[in-house]
């Protein structure tokens, strides 16, 4: 299976809505995506869309780490919502949710951060 990723820009926030697996094969493409769009975009803020995520590896958590540290270093802040449950075990073994907040949904979490 592939990975599709929806990229949209609302009000300085960037939403990340992904449908698919972020394996090792498809990592790369959501790394170059998101920094291509944080390059054009003054972008604030990161909403990560992973409702429609059936499955994720270590090089999937490899680069919403590393989108985590990029938006840290600019003083914004990532927000996950509407997670899979096996995606969501994943995040929970692994403790990102330790640094990353977890939101019902994505209406919810752009709430959470101003903008909707």
């Amino acid at each position: 299976m592939s990975l599709t990723i929806d990229l949209e820009v609302k009000r300085g926030v960037l939403c990340i809505r992904l449908d698919g697996e972020l394996d090792h094969h498809t990592a790369e493409k959501l790394r170059q995506s998101v920094s291509e769009k944080m390059e054009m975009h003054d972008i604030d803020h990161i909403v990560l869309n992973l409702k429609n995520l059936s499955f994720m590896d270590s090089s999937g958590l490899g680069v919403v780490l590393g989108r985590y540290k990029e938006i840290k270093q600019k003083k914004g802040e990532m927000v996950v919502c509407a997670i899979s449950p096996p995606v969501q075990r994943l995040f929970e073994l692994s403790g990102l949710f330790k640094i990353i907040r977890l939101e019902a949904s994505e209406q919810y979490a752009l709430q959470r951060l101003g903008v909707a």
